[in-house]
């Protein structure tokens, strides 16, 4: 179809329904994405059509929060709990017998064989650490420091036996692809206070989650709010910087002509992409200069990089916890995060794998559990000497649990190596950001099978965490396709004996 407009130009429909149609709800629209921080306020009161400057501007909590940022170190591939956290004195009595054939019925497994699957107690002696006497492995001597500070869960439990949806789960609060993360949800909600790095950082270290990028994408939310993967040394973000010969006010003006011509065509189209490109590269720019500082670490003291262990001597027997120089690589990590929350970046997410240990424990978890310990405690300490506990939220986590039976494959019998992937129990530590530490909270049986008080599912968890944010995990929401979706789905419940 076509129509003459006033001017005597011919018009096709899509040209009719960008212009005139499209213009009857501009209002409506404008004053939309004006709520999702893409428009200036101006813009949305009928003013220029440029898009704001800052999408990821600071925004207002539901309620009053205690915390303004989030590191979740995500332990990727599932640390055995049993060895860790949960110590069995039964399951160690047991050892080597077989599972009463009442918890195998309708029990599914990843590779474990029920027919002569045996139990497995752990070798690992466990302390108790503070005023609350909380009980961990001798692993974690370090994080015991700081057990006044922590809470410990060990009533979680999860729908997923597998890695890669158990992991999207616990970061995206369903095991489906194409959903927002948690720290996209957050900046969603919070924006940013850094106006120099992006307000959701990702850092690695080891091997890599199977989950990769899926873990930190925006999903159908702009992709201003996804993940920006950071490296923590030489050139930290890859292609950051200015090729050889570009001068920065050369730069400065390509980028002035990129954004008009953004601007023109968001004009036309009003597409909130368009909004989260035009921030994306004047958040770039601003970054070539900020990050850089960032991972620079002259300006800490000895006596700062000694206790992150930022120059530990990596230690034998890594096996699938090593890449190069972890202990390095996570120490460094940690104290980045540090630095990142200072600088207002919103959520960091530091992912260290893998901690798959179907065989190998008595060397493997060792490493592992070197690796994060003494940086861990180290962060935990560090923000509280700085004044930023209260308000930052550190989370040690994972997708799952591990099996109290022996991992055996092709009909044999294999006790005292690795464990399978257990959903129904596991355990996570969390620190600050207006949760009460020094307490335990959960009870699994006397073989860690099942909670047996306390129950806590994975949504419980993200609903808590929100609300220690100031969000409702029930008004955060983004309609898409039709329905409102949020990081807790259909579920979720604040847990109330959690909170400070």
């Amino acid at each position: 179809m076509q129509r003459i407009d006033q001017r005597g130009v011919r018009e096709t429909r899509r040209e009719f329904l960008t212009t005139t149609a499209s213009g009857l709800g501009a209002m409506g629209l404008g004053a939309m994405l004006a709520g999702e921080g893409l428009l200036s306020p101006a813009t949305a009161l009928g003013g220029e059509t440029a898009p704001a400057v800052n999408p990821l501007a600071p925004r207002k909590s539901h309620f009053p929060a205690k915390a303004k940022n989030c590191i979740f170190v995500f332990n990727a591939g599932a640390p055995s709990h049993l060895d860790l956290f949960d110590p069995k004195p039964k399951l160690r009595e047991l050892h080597g017998q077989p599972l009463p054939e009442e918890f195998l019925k309708d029990v599914r497994f990843a590779f474990i064989k029920k027919e002569n699957a045996l139990l497995m107690g752990s070798e690992f002696e466990f302390r108790k650490h503070g005023e609350c006497g909380m009980e961990l492995s001798e692993l974690l001597p370090n994080l015991g420091r700081v057990a006044d500070k922590t809470l410990l869960v060990r009533g979680l439990h999860t729908d997923q036996f597998n890695h890669h949806p158990g992991q999207l789960l616990m970061q995206c609060g369903r095991p489906t692809f194409g959903l927002p993360s948690m720290g996209s949800w957050l900046t969603y909600g919070l924006g940013s206070e850094s106006n120099d790095l992006p307000g959701y950082v990702v850092l690695t270290s080891g091997r890599g989650s199977s989950g990769g990028a899926t873990l930190w994408q925006s999903g159908f939310l702009p992709s201003v709010y996804s993940g920006v993967l950071f490296r923590n040394q030489g050139e930290p973000v890859l292609n950051l910087a200015n090729p050889d010969g570009l001068p920065p006010e050369l730069q400065r003006r390509g980028l002035d002509t990129l954004r008009r011509v953004n601007e023109g065509r968001y004009a036309e189209v009003r597409d909130p992409d368009i909004a989260s490109r035009i921030a994306s590269y004047e958040l770039a720019f601003r970054m070539q200069s900020a990050a850089p500082e960032l991972i620079d670490l002259s300006g800490e003291t000895k006596a700062t990089l000694e206790a992150y262990g930022v120059d530990r001597k990596e230690h034998p027997g890594g096996g699938r916890g090593k890449s190069g120089d972890t202990y390095k690589s996570f120490a460094r990590n940690c104290l980045l995060a540090r630095r990142m929350v200072e600088r207002g970046v919103r959520f960091v997410n530091i992912v260290y794998a893998s901690w798959d240990h179907h065989s190998n424990i008595p060397k493997e978890l060792p490493y592992n559990a070197g690796v994060v310990d003494q940086p861990i405690a180290a962060l935990v300490e560090d923000l509280e000497e700085r004044g930023l506990l209260e308000e930052t939220m550190v989370v040690w986590g994972s997708e799952f649990g591990r099996t109290p039976l022996g991992e055996n494959r092709n009909g044999k019998r294999i006790t005292g190596t690795g464990r399978d992937h257990h959903p129904y129990s596991f355990s996570m530590a969390l620190a600050g950001g207006g949760l009460k530490g020094g307490q335990v909270h959960g009870v699994t049986d006397e073989i860690g099978w099942h909670v047996v008080d306390q129950k806590v599912h994975v949504n419980d968890l993200h609903a808590t965490m929100l609300h220690c944010f100031g969000l409702d995990h029930l008004r955060l929401t983004h309609r898409f396709q039709g329905r409102d979706f949020r990081l807790t789905d259909v579920g979720g419940k604040v847990i109330e004996e959690w909170l400070a």
